[in-house]
């Protein structure tokens, strides 16, 4: 199993750009992450691809919100993992609930299947499932390699509990993976309590427009977005995580 990865969400080529110069070890692929994040477009996919040589895993979600899915809904999803698989993404984060708040078994089965020899990712549709240790149980004999959660709470600070029990329950089958509010910082407090060998962050910061015309009383979409701030990873941020778990891997191989 792998271990000490640090993966970053982005959702533009130069963010992608940037986590790879900070050091991470792979990335997860998406489309607007302002609002949580979506499939990407195929296109931005292959403009990534030829642009960074770190291993790429596509989010699968078609709208934002929740993961009670329709049959429409599903079967992009379905598409959309047989198209990344074609384009040579290694590996899918996906996750289908059932509106009981358990894991739609059925249907992740179907996702699995579709995706093939790439790696499978539950993304933190495992937070709102009621029973998070039966939810783990079933990803493992599913056969998903990685859940990503930040311990069914916003965050991995409020969260830390749990993850650490989690953590305690792979027995080697399955990896969990901390995220939501991980940075510099807060990767320093959880990583000897959490125990954890993957974390997930997007390092993102606030990069102003090359817009000078500015018609601010004209709003694109949601109203309390500012659209000329741009939100991208920055590699520096990156960086400052990567050296924090480099450090805390020698510490221990050491002692």
């Amino acid at each position: 199993m792998e271990s000490d990865i640090l993966e970053v969400c982005v959702d533009s080529t130069e963010s992608a750009l940037a986590a790879q110069e900070g050091g991470a070890s792979r990335l997860e692929l998406c489309g607007n992450l302002v609002i949580g994040g979506t499939s990407p477009s195929p296109c931005l996919f292959q403009e990534v691809q030829a642009a960074v040589e770190l291993p790429v895993h596509i989010l699968i979600r078609p709208r934002y919100g929740d993961f009670c899915y329709t049959e429409h809904e599903f079967h992009i999803m379905l598409k959309e993992i047989e198209m990344f698989q074609d384009l040579g993404a290694q590996g899918v984060v996906i996750g289908v609930l059932c509106p009981d708040g358990t894991l739609d078994l059925t249907r992740m089965k179907q996702l699995i299947q579709a995706a093939g020899d790439m790696c499978v990712t539950l993304h933190r549709a495992f937070d709102l499932c009621a029973d998070p240790f039966a939810a783990m149980e079933q990803a493992k004999e599913l056969g998903i390699h990685t859940i990503l959660t930040s311990g069914q709470q916003n965050n991995c600070c409020q969260g830390k509990e749990l993850l650490r029990q989690l953590v305690s329950h792979e027995e080697g089958r399955i990896s969990i993976m901390a995220g939501g509010g991980i940075n510099p910082q807060t990767l320093k407090e959880l990583l000897p309590y959490i125990g954890a060998h993957a974390w997930h962050m997007s390092g993102k910061a606030l990069f102003q427009s090359p817009m000078t015309y500015r018609k601010k009383e004209i709003s694109m979409g949601a109203a309390s977005l500012d659209e000329f701030q741009i939100l991208r990873t920055s590699a520096s941020q990156i960086r400052q995580a990567k050296k924090i778990l480099t450090h805390h891997k020698e510490a221990y191989h050491v002692s």
